[in-house]
């Protein structure tokens, strides 16, 4: 089952950091070698063009096809998901019972996916700082694997419930708290310091454009042959990533210091709690998935009550939704490189809400697809940037912790928005007319992430960049246009 927020980092997929290789050494047991060090020793390398970029490393380049595989079929298996819940939930022998009703049982489900992240994610990040990430990684893919598989059992033999759903969405989640750590710590290994952001954005853009094939051709084999064939589908794509993931080196946990696991929980909380810049861009990536995920939760509920379209149309929304997250990682390289990520990630979240909202007041089905590509673009420049950031300021000694904080936070608000979703939608419709509730329920939120963004672009936070006071730029003057323009960074004419 897909996680929503992590655009560059699905449940199969990549969240890179840095690791420093020496200038004009690009080989692999280099690369190796040197990411024993912790990412934030030395100076990185000076950025040299390559014909294939980032995939001219062997390893990264396997992983990051195999995990392009698995995400596609991580998609089908969400679309399936997703319109199985719906068309349970929204059939008259449900209703006619006084069962909950579709947008709180989407709710439901965000909880039992998100819930266990929030429960265990820090132990999947201790975990990760203290045994061999690529067998971690292994381990919790192959289970994975298995939980896939039983929901592809349990769809052919005619066993498929909300309950069910439920149960598996929860194993989903207990495995994931194990999972997303191990890939978090594990793929910095994989690429030079220097070329963070162009992994971070590739990845983006592998994970997006597999949320363009996976629910467009989903949407066509779920139309013919049901749910079946696409659980099926994401079950295969798992031993693409096992068989990339066991082919890399070996990655031995940081050397221990001899604190104990509940130490070690209370240097992570106090990381990204009492440091500005961390602190920052996890509030930014929680409000983000608070207020903005909602809409992946609620849109087949939209399809099938405001649009009264059919798993076709479920399919190509969220396509539309990954054309624009892909077009948004190739409009990365247009954004000037001196524009800081403290205002482009505000700036980002405040569009992204706008077009949100935007998206929920059209009714035809057409344009509403047509919306739907903003949407996306702004919501890769919303994440990706943000964990990027969030990543180069971590050292790799505490990165498994501090990302399994930044999870756990965000990942619970992902329930949490649903839920709160779903009952304004149900506050405001009752059981008539459960389309026009979803409609008022993501609308409010995706107004309240607008003056979320706005307020952060006001009053901006320079250290998510590592800028301390003093640094050239260093500026945290409130106002909303200097936060737009950014002018305290932009370079002197003879320096363009």
């Amino acid at each position: 089952m897909a996680e929503e927020t992590q655009t560059s980092q699905p449940r199969h997929g990549i969240a890179d950091g840095p690791t420093i290789v020496p200038p004009g050494d690009t080989s692999e047991s280099a690369v190796s070698e040197m990411a024993e060090r912790p990412a934030s020793a030395g100076s990185p390398a000076p950025e040299t063009k390559h014909r294939f970029g980032v995939l001219r490393h062997r390893h990264f380049r396997n992983v990051w096809f195999a995990a392009f595989g698995s995400s596609v079929g991580t998609w089908m298996e969400h679309t399936g998901m997703q319109w199985a819940l719906t068309t349970i939930t929204l059939a008259p022998e449900w209703v006619g019972a006084g069962k909950p009703g579709a947008p709180i049982m989407a709710g439901y489900l965000a909880v039992a996916q998100m819930a266990p992240t929030l429960l265990l994610g820090i132990v999947g990040g201790i975990v990760a700082d203290r045994v061999d990430r690529k067998k971690l990684l292994l381990i919790s893919q192959f289970f994975l694997m298995v939980v896939a598989g039983v929901l592809t059992v349990a769809t052919f033999t005619g066993h498929l419930t909300p309950t069910l759903l439920l149960a598996l969405g929860a194993t989903n989640g207990v495995l994931a708290s194990f999972n997303i750590p191990a890939w978090q710590v594990l793929t910095p290994r994989l690429v030079p310091r220097n070329e963070l952001t162009a992994a971070v954005t590739l990845n983006g853009i592998q994970f997006n454009l597999a949320r363009v094939i996976g629910p467009a051709l989903g949407g066509i084999l779920m139309a013919q042959f049901g749910a079946g064939v696409l659980f099926t589908i994401n079950t295969i794509s798992f031993l693409g990533v096992i068989l990339a993931v066991a082919s890399t080196p070996a990655a031995p946990p940081p050397p221990r210091d001899g604190t104990s696991a509940l130490g070690q929980v209370r240097e992570a909380f106090s990381y990204c709690f009492t440091r500005r810049g961390p602190l920052m861009l996890i509030l930014a990536i929680s409000l983000f998935s608070l207020l903005g995920t909602p809409l992946l939760r609620m849109l087949p509920i939209l399809v099938h009550e405001v649009y009264h379209k059919e798993e076709g149309t479920f399919g190509t929304m969220l396509a539309a939704l990954g054309v624009g997250a892909v077009a948004g990682g190739f409009l990365m390289r247009l954004i000037p490189k001196w524009y800081p990520k403290h205002h482009l990630i505000p700036a980002s979240m405040a569009l992204g809400g706008a077009s949100i909202a935007i998206f929920v007041t059209i009714e035809d089905s057409s344009i509403a697809s047509l919306a739907m590509i903003i949407v996306g673009v702004f919501w890769l420049l919303s994440f990706n940037p943000a964990f990027a950031a969030l990543q180069m300021l971590v050292e790799d000694r505490i990165r498994g912790r501090v990302m399994a904080v930044c999870n756990m936070i965000s990942f619970g608000a992902m329930p949490v928005g649903t839920i709160l979703c779903g009952s304004i939608s149900q506050w405001v419709s009752g059981r008539s007319d459960s389309g026009f509730g979803t409609q008022v329920g993501v609308g409010v939120l995706s107004v309240l992430l607008t003056a979320v963004g706005i307020g952060m672009l006001t009053w901006r936070t320079p250290e998510i960049d590592g800028l301390k006071p003093g640094d050239p730029g260093y500026d945290k003057r409130p106002g909303l246009l200097r936060g737009i323009t950014a002018r305290a960074h932009r370079p002197a004419p003879s320096q363009t």
